[in-house]
């Protein structure tokens, strides 16, 4: 069964840069595709990025060239970088994957995952 924690989450100002960490356990999670969604109160879970076990990215246009996905598999840790943070990046940001369906390619449906962190909160102030 894989589980998946997340972490790193803060309070930042508009501006800054955060890191956040994903672990995974579970066998052979170095071949399941790891994504990043995030979520505000009242909205809907939004696909924010994603990377295949062969390192291919995708990422949300709103956040392109700005933020970094990377997984490193002997750690079992997928991270998102995040740099010139706005307001609107405020959120509980969550990590997922579908451990009973491998999915060879990212998906930007939240419906597509089936297992999913407890989330991190990512808070940004002007």
């Amino acid at each position: 069964q894989v589980q998946l924690v997340e972490s790193g989450g803060g309070l930042l100002q508009h501006g800054d840069s955060l890191r956040l960490s994903c672990a995974a356990s579970g066998r052979a999670v170095g071949s399941y595709l790891l994504a990043w969604f995030r979520q505000v109160p009242g909205k809907e879970r939004d696909f924010v990025a994603g990377i295949t076990w062969l390192n291919n990215p995708t990422y949300a246009d709103s956040v392109k060239g700005r933020f970094t996905i990377s997984r490193d598999n002997a750690k079992k840790v997928v991270y998102l970088q995040m740099n010139s943070l706005q307001p609107e990046d405020t959120a509980n940001y969550f990590c997922a994957t579908n451990s009973l369906r491998p999915l060879m390619s990212v998906t930007t449906f939240p419906a597509d995952y089936n297992t999913w962190g407890q989330g991190t909160q990512v808070t940004v102030s002007l």
